[in-house]
């Protein structure tokens, strides 16, 4: 079994690790501030040096004497990165040039026995290459000036960094998972379930609201099951949103959604769900993705049944009745061995399909049960139904006329199907096509009904104005002329 190298990326606070990690994997995945420590968990993604697949490992800076918020946390975080990796890049600001903190980063480094490369970053234009000579002392024999802001130099970077590893390494082939999205407010419990699950210290937890900030991918494996795990920030109000990081922070989580097979939708049961968790669960619903809903903490909830939690939940927002609910406690561990029979359902209903055969027969007993209504002399009819699509399963139904359609009918089919087939924390969409023909018929009958009437008016028009002008004559006229047009009408 193989799997591929890994490339780690380290150095002190604020000297351009993520930028040089985004312009490696071609995308923007990390987050990239000027301010100091935004980078906190490490960020794992996979690229590729021309043909030569890798994976790249993003840390957080290494700063033994900082005090800012999270300092230790960030430097285990780097340490971990450093022993699972097979190849270190060390970065490095060459235009403040050589500190104490590279000085203690690289002889951690160079104790690993691992290959090292440094990355003077910062080197905007050719005049400023010179400024390289200075990391010398480090110690480090391979050395590439690059500019992350500008892009320059990266593949001479990777080739120093990739030229001595093969292009597998022995461990455990990568297979095709299932990727999970777990979102949520700020500090319900999120990174906490993450690193229940992967039973390791992944990823930050703190009581203090928004201490993760990038969507960070965890691949693990779970009774022979492969899964991808997305922890991603909490997401905010807008009005809550002070800072550009959190602003970048919600875009990122967004898209975390977007990319995911499905979402665990995490709430605090202390407080019930609120007015932001209905507006991430409408996120998710839109973006089409299954959910589970998972009322974290509530171990810590006293005189309060699960019975009445849900049932005052099902009332406030019928629209999630269809999402399977889990009372669990990420700390404790409780109830999280149900979590994943329900992601494994919840997954294959995605990817249900029903024949035509059998939607035909659910529309002809719905139809028996309850008529549609009659709507301006016009009763609805539908002819047949049919699945066109799967994650998320879509529909449509073929009618006479969809403007009959009614809002209480449609509710009354959608509660029908969900009865009939259940589709367990799946959104469900179905859309309505009339016959082409009637449609065109119906538009031509209305553009004459619209012309019939503007050629009325305009008569009426020239024989009031006859009519007051005592041009008896010229009326009698326009009324021979207004009758004609009417016979040519008809």
């Amino acid at each position: 079994m193989t799997r591929l190298p890994k490339l780690a990326i380290v150095g002190r606070p604020n000297v351009g690790k993520s930028a040089i990690f985004n312009r490696i994997c071609k995308q923007k995945i990390a987050i990239v501030d000027e301010a100091e420590g935004i980078t906190r968990d490490r960020l794992y993604a996979k690229a590729d040096f021309f043909g030569k697949p890798f994976e790249v490992i993003d840390t957080g800076g290494i700063d033994a004497g900082s005090t800012t918020a999270f300092n230790e946390e960030i430097k285990r975080q780097a340490e971990i990165a450093i022993e699972e990796a097979d190849t270190i890049v060390q970065v490095v600001d060459g235009i403040i040039g050589l500190t104490d903190l590279d000085v203690q980063v690289a002889r951690v480094l160079l104790r690993t026995k691992k290959p090292v490369c440094l990355a003077i970053n910062k080197i905007d234009n050719l005049n400023q290459v010179q400024l390289m000579h200075q990391f010398h002392a480090l110690g480090i024999k391979s050395m590439v000036a690059v500019s992350a802001a500008q892009g320059w130099q990266i593949a001479e970077l990777l080739e120093a960094a990739l030229e001595k590893l093969p292009c597998e390494i022995a461990g455990e082939k990568e297979q095709a998972t299932t990727k999970i999205a777990i979102v949520g407010r700020p500090n319900v419990g999120k990174s906490s379930l993450v690193n229940y699950l992967l039973d390791e210290e992944r990823c930050i937890v703190s009581p203090i609201a928004g201490t993760t900030r990038d969507s960070i991918d965890n691949a693990f494996i779970y009774q022979d099951e492969h899964y991808t795990l997305i922890d991603t920030a909490g997401i905010r109000r807008k009005g809550a949103e002070h800072e550009v990081v959190d602003k970048f922070a919600a875009i990122r989580t967004e898209r975390a959604i977007e990319r995911a097979d499905l979402c665990l939708l995490l709430l605090d049961a202390q407080e019930g769900i609120t007015s932001q968790d209905k507006k991430i669960a409408n996120r998710i619903e839109e973006a089409g993705k299954g959910c589970i809903i998972l009322l974290n903490k509530w171990d810590l909830v006293k005189g309060y049944r699960m019975e009445h939690c849900l049932q005052s939940m099902e009332q406030e927002v019928p629209f999630l009745k269809h999402c399977p609910k889990v009372f669990i406690s990420a700390k404790l561990g409780r109830n999280i061995d149900k979590i994943f029979p329900l992601i494994n359902e919840v997954y294959a209903n995605s990817q249900k399909r029903i024949t035509t055969h059998q939607l035909n027969k659910f529309i002809g007993n719905a139809l028996q049960k309850n008529h549609p209504p009659m709507v301006m002399g016009r009763r609805l009819r539908i002819y047949y139904m049919a699945q066109v699509d799967v994650h998320p399963p879509k529909f449509i139904l073929f009618v006479n006329y969809p403007q009959l359609m009614v809002d209480s009918y449609k509710k009354y089919l959608y509660n029908q199907f969900r009865e009939m087939y259940a589709f367990t924390g799946v959104p469900l969409t179905m859309h309505l096509k009339g016959k082409p023909k009637r449609e065109k018929e119906e538009k031509k009958a209305l553009n004459l009904k619209k012309e019939r009437h503007a050629l009325q008016e305009e008569k009426e028009k020239f024989l009031e104005d006859d009519f007051e002008n005592n041009d008896f004559l010229h009326a009698e006229e326009s009324m021979d002329d207004f009758y004609q047009d009417q016979e040519d009408f008809d």
